[in-house]
């Protein structure tokens, strides 16, 4: 199926009644093939069990106009004119959005679709949306077609956030073992091209590695789509002197994915006084040497990183932390800003300020596993606050967007993976990152929509043979 869309954009001055015309052309992007077309772990299959939660494709994904595709979002910067190209970075965030509905929320950068004008043609759909003089206003670059859900919040608002992210499945593992799902719960990476996954714990004074095979896109002869197909393909053993989980009942640390090469593990215990002491292990993927040490982090004062306990009744992980282009993200402990601090020179510590005092609550349920913080692209998602590259805060409201999470959300082209759990109840779960590109369109120049002009898009898509 190949698409082409033409958009016109009409800002007019409330005051002069001047109208203002844009009309551009846009390119299409794999995102929609990607939903269509991709099954990672056989997510779209009912293969693993009866009682498994799963998306209802009808009036959710389908028909694809005004689902699929039925929302649009604004940039105030030029996009890549790429089909692979499917999500911004934190960097270009869009400054206004729409869906396929009417806005009756008190978010202004969310306009509305105008349900008179907007139908199903005979090749195609025309959408037609308005921004009121309040909303949208901005210095808009590029814009693209998204999925309805992607259009009625971006990546997260204070009007909402959970609609970013699209239950796709919530597989039962309960048929395989506590010690099986604590290896799961604590992945700390996954290769989707490979079909692997390495998992990291500590315990006493060592690090395990384990690397393992599940079938994402490839399945063994032998090998069923649930995660009892579970083979461990390696099995590291690092013996550290410095770096242990500290903490007596309860054990504090967290291994991230350093994306450098590296994973890195970190313990503390939280402090509101005195200074932070954070100990600490940096591990070649390459060959698993590795080198640990501790800081000591003047007047810092810190929430913990993380904890997990693996010998409770349930299998447990809490992580609060994330590691990003160097940097060790953790939050201060009065709730009232985050600490960034240079893995590779403890003495470059940043303390970045909210203007808000954080709810600290996780991106899930309450549970015996919580996220509290995750990684999607370069943006740190937190429960009601964001970071950009640029270490600029965003707020948001803080609903609960997953299930219960374990794992940070590990990322393939459309499609955020984890596993979780709470009290017996544990899944591997895909979400559907609803706010892509399915299209790409640059603006001859770039426009600004201001509080005296109102605008509409119009947006023509249709099938060519």
């Amino acid at each position: 199926m190949k698409l082409k869309g033409n958009m016109v954009v009409e800002l007019t001055d409330v005051n002069t009644s001047e109208v203002e015309t844009y009309t551009e052309e846009n390119m299409v992007t794999n995102a929609v093939n990607n939903i269509l077309g991709l099954n990672p772990m056989g997510i779209f299959y009912a293969a693993s069990g009866q009682y498994d939660d799963a998306v209802l494709w009808n009036d959710t994904l389908l028909p694809i106009c005004p689902n699929m595709i039925g929302g649009i979002l604004l940039f105030s910067k030029a996009l890549e004119e790429n089909a692979d190209n499917l999500y911004v970075g934190s960097d270009n965030l869009p400054v206004a959005y729409a869906s396929n509905n009417v806005n009756s929320t008190s978010n202004l950068a969310r306009g509305s679709l105008n349900l008179v004008e907007s139908k199903a043609l005979e090749n195609g759909y025309k959408f037609v949306w308005e921004f009121t003089p309040s909303q949208g206003n901005g210095t808009i670059a590029s814009v693209a077609l998204t999925g309805a859900l992607g259009g009625q919040n971006g990546f997260g608002s204070l009007v909402g956030d959970s609609s970013a992210f699209l239950l796709l499945k919530a597989t039962d593992i309960d048929n395989i073992s506590d010690a099986k799902k604590m290896v799961l719960f604590e992945t700390v990476e996954v290769d989707f091209e490979r079909n692997v996954l390495y998992s990291i714990t500590s315990a006493d004074s060592s690090v395990r590695v384990r690397k393992i095979r599940i079938p994402i896109f490839d399945v063994g002869l032998n090998e069923r789509l649930d995660d009892s197909t579970y083979t461990v393909l390696e099995d590291h053993t690092i013996t550290t002197e410095v770096f242990r989980f500290l903490g007596d009942y309860t054990k504090y640390g967290e291994f991230m994915d350093g994306k450098d090469g590296f994973w890195y593990g970190f313990s503390n215990e939280g402090n509101s006084s005195g200074n932070a002491v954070v100990v600490w292990v940096k591990v070649s993927k390459e060959d698993f040497s590795f080198t640990e040490g501790e800081w000591t982090l003047s007047n810092a004062k810190l929430m913990d990183v993380g904890n997990r306990d693996g010998s409770s009744s349930y299998p447990e992980r809490v992580v609060k932390c994330c590691v990003r282009n160097g940097y060790l993200y953790v939050l201060a402990n009065n709730k009232k800003g985050i600490y960034k601090i240079n893995i590779g020179n403890s003495s470059d510590v940043t303390l970045i300020a909210f203007g808000f005092t954080s709810k600290w609550k996780p991106l899930c349920e309450t549970g015996t596993c919580e996220v509290y913080m995750t990684l999607i692209g370069d943006l740190i998602v937190g429960g009601d606050f964001q970071i950009t590259v640029e270490d600029r805060v965003i707020r948001t409201q803080g609903s609960v967007r997953l299930n219960n999470a374990a794992t940070p959300l590990f990322q393939y082209k459309n499609f955020l993976l984890s596993w979780g759990g709470s009290y017996g109840k544990e899944y591997r779960t895909m979400y559907l990152l609803t706010p892509y590109l399915a299209s790409v369109n640059n603006l001859s120049s770039a426009i600004v929509k201001t509080v005296d002009k109102t605008m509409k898009i119009t947006y023509t898509l249709t099938e060519e043979l």
